[in-house]
């Protein structure tokens, strides 16, 4: 039995791996920034869920959290940092406000949880930390450029955090999914007030309006629930685990479009060492 912390367990992805986690005997700190949405979590569970407010935005509602989960359960062994939402704009409609706070809760939300948990792992030389990235981190559609930026930014923490702390018996990988059956095309999708009419037939129809994903996804929750959980029980977690039948080939086409593009300019690239 390991003890989870698992950020935005009120519904979607979140709340599936919080059940499975839950359902596979883990002890789980379930949190929401409305206690109210996962405390039927800890009445289903009450000895091994614990429901607890979290805002990651907020670096003492992060701390308290962490340190409620410790006092239940002695320790923190997975964070999962799902917590998070879609944001559609053209890169110029972006609205300062509105990016600042993409970025705070999906960059600077990631990192709050990273550190308040470290110091424990880094003590017991034993850990796993999972982020959630997007298969928009590695193919960026047009009004999703900022999403895209801040998945990208969290992929790359995850990088170097990795080779950090794999010395110090700890793990950390990040999860790009696909399309899954949740809120994200719903009530978590949010976009710019900013809208410039030269960006309609890019941009413009993948705006909230235009967007009839939601509903028609078609991966299961519970599923990938199923996968996560089972990778991290069974160790040996990679860098890069992609979740959905669509994520693999958008992958895979994302890759080798860019090795077309090493190769195709490979000579001019390695003409520029000093004589």
């Amino acid at each position: 039995m390991t003890t989870w912390l698992i950020t935005g367990s009120s519904t979607g992805l979140g709340r599936a791996f919080a059940e499975e986690a839950l359902a596979k005997g883990h002890n789980v700190v379930v949190t929401a920034r409305d206690k109210g949405t996962v405390a039927d979590l800890e009445s289903t569970y009450p000895d091994t869920a614990l429901a607890v407010a979290l805002d990651v935005t907020d670096e003492g509602s992060v701390a308290a959290a962490v340190a409620a989960g410790i006092e239940r359960f002695g320790q923190i062994d997975v964070l999962l940092n799902n917590a998070g939402y879609g944001y559609r704009a053209a890169v110029e409609e972006g609205d300062d406000a509105d990016v600042a706070k993409l970025f705070d809760t999906h960059i600077h939300g990631t990192v709050r949880t990273i550190k308040a948990v470290l110091p424990g792992m880094r003590a017991r030389r034993s850990g796993t930390i999972v982020n959630f990235s997007s298969i928009g981190a590695r193919t960026t559609g047009a009004g999703s450029g900022y999403y895209g930026a801040a998945k990208a930014a969290v992929e790359q923490l995850t990088m170097a955090l990795r080779t950090e702390v794999a010395p110090l018996g700890i793990t950390a990988t990040v999860v790009e999914p696909g399309g899954f059956r949740t809120d994200f095309s719903g009530r978590s999708l949010t976009e710019s007030a900013t809208r410039i009419a030269d960006y309609d037939e890019t941009s413009g129809k993948r705006r909230i309006g235009a967007d009839t994903t939601h509903g028609t996804q078609a991966g299961d929750p519970a599923k990938a629930a199923s996968v996560l959980v089972e990778a991290v029980d069974g160790g040996g977690l990679p860098f890069l685990l992609v979740l959905g039948s669509d994520a693999v080939p958008i992958v895979r086409k994302a890759l080798a479009a860019l090795e077309s593009d090493i190769a195709a300019w490979e000579a001019k690239s390695v003409t520029t060492d000093v004589d």
